[in-house]
C-alpha cells in the first residue's frame, strides 16, 4: 500500500484512511521536516518544469519526468512480472495510464494558468476521496469551503484564468481519484516501490505521443535530458522517498493536514521561481481549499 503516498502528481493523496499506522517510538520532529522538504521538493520541482516548457512542451516535459523516473525507479526496485497475475498487471498498468494522464493534464494546465492555481484546483481529487462516503455534516462544511475556493479561482464573472487550463487542472483531480485507488491495490499486489515502477513506466508510454508530438528531437538535447533528470528527481524520488519514511513515525491526521498545504506550496514556489504573482481574492481562494483539505484530513483518519 505504500504507493499510495507516492509523489507522483503535484500534490499527495489526502485519503488518510488508507495510511499504514506509524512506528512506535519518537521521531515525530524529523518526520514533519520529511513531509514538508518534500512537499517543497515537489512544487519546486514542478515550477522548474515550468521553465522547460518553451523548449519541450508541456507534454514534453511531461514526458521526460516520467521517463526519466521510471528509470530510477525501475534500477531502484527491479520488478518481475513472472509471478503476478493478469489481474495484478492490469492493476498495475491502469494506474500507470491514471498516472500518466494525471501528469500531462496537470502540466498543460500549468502552462496555461499560475502553477498555485493549477493545484489547488486540481485539490478537488483527493478532498473527494477523503469524504467520500462519509455522513458526517461537516464534511458538508469542507466540501462547500473547497468548491468555494475553486469557484473563485475560476474568475467567475468572466475572469482572466483561461478556461482551458482550469479545465485540465479539474482533468487532473479526476485522473487523482483513479490514482488513489489504483495505487492502493497496486501496492497491495506487489512489493515495495516495484508497483509504482511498472506503472511509472506505463505512464510514461500513456505521455508518449505528445511528449514527441511538443518535444521532438529536443527531448535528445543533453541540457534538457539533465533538467528533466532534476525535475524527475524532485517531482517524484526525492518526494516519494521521504514521505515513505515519514509515514512511519506519523500518524495519518497529521501527515495529511501537511499534505494539505500543498496548493500554498505550490503558490509561493511559482512566485519564487516563476515570478507568478496572485492577487489577494487568489490566496483567499487557496485558503479555503488547504482549509477544507486539512480538516477532511484530520477528521477523516479519526473514523
Amino acid at each position: 500500500m505504500d504507493e499510495s503516498v507516492a509523489a507522483t502528481g503535484e500534490a499527495a493523496p489526502l485519503a488518510v484512511r488508507a495510511l499504514p499506522r506509524p512506528a512506535a517510538g519518537g521521531g515525530r520532529p524529523a518526520a514533519v521536516a520529511m513531509v514538508l522538504a518534500a512537499a517543497t521538493s515537489l512544487q519546486v520541482g514542478a515550477a522548474f518544469a515550468v521553465t522547460l516548457f518553451d523548449d519541450l512542451g508541456p507534454g514534453g516535459a511531461a514526458f521526460l519526468r516520467l521517463l526519466l523516473a521510471a528509470a530510477v525507479l525501475l534500477a531502484v526496485w527491479r520488478p518481475r512480472l513472472r509471478g503476478h497475475s493478469a489481474a495484478d498487471l492490469r492493476t498495475a498498468a491502469a494506474f500507470g495510464v491514471a498516472l500518466g494522464l494525471m501528469n500531462w493534464s496537470i502540466y498543460e494546465a500549468m502552462h496555461r494558468i499560475p502553477l498555485g492555481v493549477a493545484v489547488t484546483i486540481e485539490f478537488w481529487g483527493p478532498l473527494a476521496v477523503a469524504v467520500l462516503g462519509s455522513r458526517r455534516a461537516l464534511d458538508l462544511l469542507w466540501v462547500a469551503l473547497a468548491g468555494c475556493g475553486i469557484v473563485l479561482l475560476a474568475g467567475p464573472g468572466g475572469g482572466t484564468v483561461d478556461p482551458a487550463g482550469v479545465a485540465l487542472a479539474l482533468l487532473a483531480g479526476g485522473c487523482w481519484v483513479a490514482y488513489i485507488g489504483l495505487s492502493a491495490r497496486t501496492g497491495r499486489a506487489f512489493p515495495g516501490g516495484t508497483g509504482l515502477a511498472i506503472a511509472m513506466a506505463v505512464g510514461a508510454l500513456v505521455v508518449l505521443p505528445a511528449g514527441l508530438a511538443q518535444g521532438g528531437a529536443a527531448l535528445l538535447q543533453p541540457g534538457l535530458l539533465a533538467s528533466g533528470l532534476v525535475v524527475a528527481l524532485a517531482s517524484s524520488v526525492v518526494p516519494y522517498s521521504l514521505e515513505l519514511e515519514a509515514l512511519r513515525r506519523l500518524p495519518g491526521a497529521v501527515f495529511g493536514v501537511l499534505m494539505s498545504l500543498e496548493p500554498a506550496v505550490a503558490a509561493l514556489a511559482g512566485l519564487a521561481v516563476l515570478g507568478q504573482s496572485l492577487v489577494a481574492r487568489e490566496w483567499f481562494a487557496i485558503g479555503l481549499v488547504v482549509t477544507a483539505s486539512a480538516g477532511a484530513a484530520a477528521l477523516g483518519a479519526r473514523r
